[in-house]
């Protein structure tokens, strides 16, 4: 089992390569400023497609990643 920190530094390492530094932040400071209800935001997340799209964008990611 990873620690808290370890966890951390890989969320913000993902954040920054996914977002850039600068909008990784701000996310981080949306999320402490806001009321943020994680499960309902993933309820709306992914509400509107279904089940197979889901699969099919995990599908290509995960075929991105292996290139990689």
């Amino acid at each position: 089992m990873r620690t808290d920190n370890a966890i951390r530094v890989e969320a913000m390492k993902a954040l920054i390569a996914t977002l850039g530094a600068v909008d990784a932040e701000r996310f981080i400071s949306m999320v402490k400023r806001d009321t943020f209800d994680y499960t309902q935001w993933q309820r709306e997340l992914w509400d509107a497609q279904s089940i197979e799209k889901i699969h099919e964008r995990a599908a290509k990611h995960e075929k991105k990643q292996r290139k990689n």
